[in-house]
C-alpha cells in the first residue's frame, strides 16, 4: 500500500491550485463577516452531505434529510438516508471542534466510528473525598460501602464493554473483511499526509483525498476522506469560518476525471471541484442574502412581537421548512404556520394541500 508523493509535476498542479486557493479564500472571507453565517452553514451541510451521496451513485432527497434531522420523517428511513444523516452529523461534529481535531488520533477514533480507542484513554476512576474528623466512625462505614459500590460498578461496566465489543466483533466478521486492516491502511494515508508538509493547502487537500480513495483506508466510510480533506484545510487556517463543501463542487466534475487512471488528471480535477465548490458556494451566499432582503422588506410595519423575523430566520437556515417545523420551532398552531408562510415569497415545493413545504426563491 504506496502512495507516490515524491514526483508529483507541480508545474502541472500549480495553477489550478492557485485558482482553488483564491476562490476558497474568498468565500471563507465573505462567510466570515456575513449576517447570514449560521444559517448559511447548515445550508451547506445539508447540501454536502446530499452530494456526497450523489457523488457514490447513491440519491437522497434533501428535503428527505432535512425532515429525518427534524426527527419528522414521512417514510421510514432507508440506509442511504441512514449514511447521509451520519455525514451530516460527521461536519457537525468536525466544525464543533478545534480546527485540529479531526485529524488528530482521538478525532480519527471517534469520526471512524472506533470507540475502543477513546475508551482506553478513559480511565473509570471514582474520587472519594476524605471524610470529616466529626463523623469519623460512620464515615469510614460509608466510605467502605462506596469503594465497594464502586468495585462493583467498575466490574459491571467492564463485563458490559466486553460483551458489547464481542458482538461488535461478531457482526464485523459477517459484513466485513477480516483482513482488511484498516490500521495499517490508515497509518500509510498518514504517513502520506506527512509527507506533504510544505506544500500548499489545497494541494495537500488534495493529494489527501486522492490517497484516501487509493489506499482504501475504510471499507464502509469512503464518505469520509472528504470530510478529512476539509478538516485539513480548516487546521491549516485556510477556511477557519467554514468546511469545504467539497462534494458539492465534485458533483460539477465529471466521473471520468475523477477517477482518472492517471494521479496528476486526478488531482487536477480534486483542485477543480474545490474551485467549483467555492464559487457555487458564493453565488448560493448571494442568492440567500438577496433573499433575505426581499423577505425583510415584509417587516416594514409589523408588530414587534411578529414571528415573520423567526420564520426568515429558519427559512434561511434550512433548504426546505415544512408546517411541523415551523410549528415546534416558532410554537404556532398549523394555520398560523401556513399564514405566516404565505406572507412570505416562499417556494411551495409539494404542490399538495396537506404536508406542504417551503423553500427560498
Amino acid at each position: 500500500m504506496l502512495y507516490d508523493v515524491h514526483h508529483l509535476p507541480l508545474q502541472k498542479l500549480i495553477s489550478p491550485c492557485v485558482r482553488a486557493t483564491e476562490a476558497l479564500a474568498r468565500l471563507d472571507e465573505r462567510i466570515s463577516r456575513s449576517p447570514l453565517k449560521q444559517g448559511f452553514l447548515e445550508r451547506q451541510d445539508f447540501t454536502d452531505a446530499v452530494s456526497s451521496l450523489w457523488v457514490d451513485g447513491e440519491l437522497v432527497h434533501i428535503e428527505d434529510l432535512v425532515l429525518h434531522d427534524a426527527h419528522m420523517d414521512i417514510r421510514a428511513p432507508t440506509h442511504e438516508m441512514t449514511i447521509a444523516n451520519q455525514i451530516l452529523r460527521t461536519r457537525r461534529q468536525i466544525i464543533g471542534n478545534e480546527p485540529k481535531w479531526a485529524l488528530s488520533t482521538a478525532g480519527l477514533s471517534r469520526l471512524r466510528g472506533d470507540e475502543t480507542k477513546a475508551e482506553k484513554m478513559v480511565t473509570s476512576q471514582v474520587t472519594i473525598s476524605d471524610p470529616d474528623d466529626d463523623d469519623a466512625p460512620l464515615s469510614d462505614e460509608l466510605s467502605e460501602i462506596d469503594k465497594l459500590i464502586a468495585r462493583s460498578s467498575a466490574t459491571l461496566d467492564s463485563i458490559a464493554t466486553e460483551q458489547r465489543h464481542s458482538q461488535s466483533s461478531n457482526t464485523d466478521t459477517i459484513i466485513r473483511d477480516p483482513d482488511w486492516n484498516e490500521d495499517e491502511r490508515l497509518d500509510a494515508w498518514r504517513a502520506v499526509l506527512k509527507a506533504t508538509n510544505g506544500l500548499p493547502p489545497t494541494l495537500r487537500a488534495a493529494i489527501a483525498l486522492d490517497a484516501w480513495h487509493r489506499l482504501e483506508v475504510l471499507q464502509r466510510s469512503a464518505w469520509l476522506g472528504r470530510q478529512l480533506a476539509a478538516g485539513l484545510l480548516r487546521e491549516e487556517m485556510l477556511t477557519l469560518a467554514h468546511l469545504t463543501a467539497f462534494n458539492i463542487g465534485l458533483r460539477a466534475i465529471p466521473r471520468e476525471r475523477r477517477h482518472a487512471p492517471g494521479q496528476t488528471e486526478r488531482l487536477i480535477a480534486f483542485l477543480d471541484g474545490v474551485h467549483e465548490a467555492a464559487t457555487l458556494g458564493m453565488k448560493e451566499h448571494d442568492r440567500l442574502l438577496n433573499a433575505k432582503s426581499r423577505m425583510e422588506r415584509r417587516l416594514v410595519g409589523r408588530r414587534s412581537n411578529s414571528r415573520l423575523p423567526d420564520l426568515i430566520a429558519l427559512v434561511l437556515a434550512r433548504p426546505v421548512v415544512s408546517t411541523s417545523m415551523i410549528v415546534k420551532a416558532l410554537g404556532t398552531t398549523p394555520q398560523g404556520a401556513v399564514g405566516l408562510a404565505n406572507q412570505l415569497e416562499l417556494r411551495e415545493m409539494t404542490g399538495r394541500g396537506r404536508f406542504r413545504a417551503w423553500g427560498v426563491l
